[in-house]
């Protein structure tokens, strides 16, 4: 009769101390955001923008620290190998949380589905596949036509192996039926200078990359990755809209994470926080100024898009046989 009582009696002692800290917190220090590549891009920038606010909503400074390397692997084993004490966060990309491990297993050694607790969906952006202003299609269905005469005589870039760029590219190929080969380039900043002056023939680029080249008539847009049009590029489809790729929908993402077994109430404060800075105009419009629209959702919800994103990546990987 004496031992489930004490028993009881033992957890709850041992809650206490959970549920202190989950109040206390963050109190005690500045939060830290790993942003997990060099300061200055895209992720880094809207690290920022979320940083500001969320600091402000928190009443604590949110400190980014850059740590760059091994394609954002570096950046987010740090916060694997963080105290769980939520003072150590990660902005997380598709890449290196969903596709790294996949490609190159050497360089991302955790789990990110089990060393990782999933926070929040900060934002996602459709991809543009984009053509060279000399090549003789004006639409998607006609390059199809063209590489289908033609197989691996066509080529399409990206900012490199394993980023969703390619895995977006690798699996409309596989729907489409044609092989056009791959060129990788180290960075994306070449890429749109190459294709525009008809040094290579397509493009997988994010939205931000695309918009301005494809209003300035100096690309063509040949279909949008995402299950919705840009408001940017109105004229130009879907591939969800196309015939033969019903269901066609990938997107490049950004989300929050924090190490595994961060308390759940800090990280419930923590995402009920970003919901509410994502929701303001100024935030709002500074996302989909670059394309991209700002997330939302609760960790359990941010947590099954993760997963699903790697389940779909895991087969797009093996079928295309990426590595790098």
């Amino acid at each position: 009769m004496h031992t489930p009582r004490r028993l009881l009696l033992a957890a709850a002692l041992c809650a206490l101390p959970v549920a202190a800290f989950a109040q206390a917190w963050p109190t005690a220090k500045p939060i830290t955001l790993i942003v997990p590549y060099t300061a200055g891009g895209s992720v880094d920038v809207n690290a920022r923008l979320v940083a500001q606010r969320l600091g402000e909503r928190l009443k604590q400074s949110v400190v980014i620290d850059n740590v760059s390397g091994a394609g954002g692997a570096i950046g987010v084993a740090k916060a694997v190998n963080a105290t769980p004490d939520g003072y150590t966060l990660v902005v997380g990309p598709d890449s290196a949380i969903a596709i790294g491990k996949l490609v190159n297993p050497t360089a991302f050694r955790f789990d990110p589905l089990k060393d990782l607790a999933p926070v929040g969906l900060l934002n996602t952006a459709p991809m543009v596949l984009v053509a060279r202003p000399g090549l003789e299609a004006q639409t998607f269905a006609d390059f199809v036509k063209l590489a289908k005469a033609k197989p691996g005589q066509y080529n399409y870039a990206t900012s490199g192996v394993g980023t969703v760029l390619q895995l977006a590219m690798e699996l409309l190929k596989e729907r489409s039926g044609i092989f056009v080969t791959h060129v990788p380039y180290r960075g994306g900043a070449q890429i749109a200078t190459d294709v525009i002056g008809n040094q290579v023939d397509l493009a997988m680029l994010v939205s931000t990359s695309a918009i301005p080249h494809v209003n300035g008539k100096r690309l063509k847009a040949l279909g949008i990755t995402g299950n919705k049009r840009l408001a940017a590029l109105p004229g130009v489809p879907t591939f969800d809209e196309m015939p033969g790729l019903k269901g066609y929908d990938m997107v490049s993402w950004t989300g929050i994470f924090a190490p595994a077994k961060t308390p759940p109430a800090v990280v419930a404060h923590i995402n009920q926080e970003l919901n509410a800075v994502l929701q303001e105009e100024g935030v709002r419009n500074k996302l989909m100024e670059q394309g991209a629209l700002p997330g939302s959702g609760t960790p359990e919800s941010f947590g099954k898009f993760v997963q699903a994103e790697y389940a779909r990546n895991q087969k797009i990987v093996q079928t295309a046989n990426i590595k790098e």
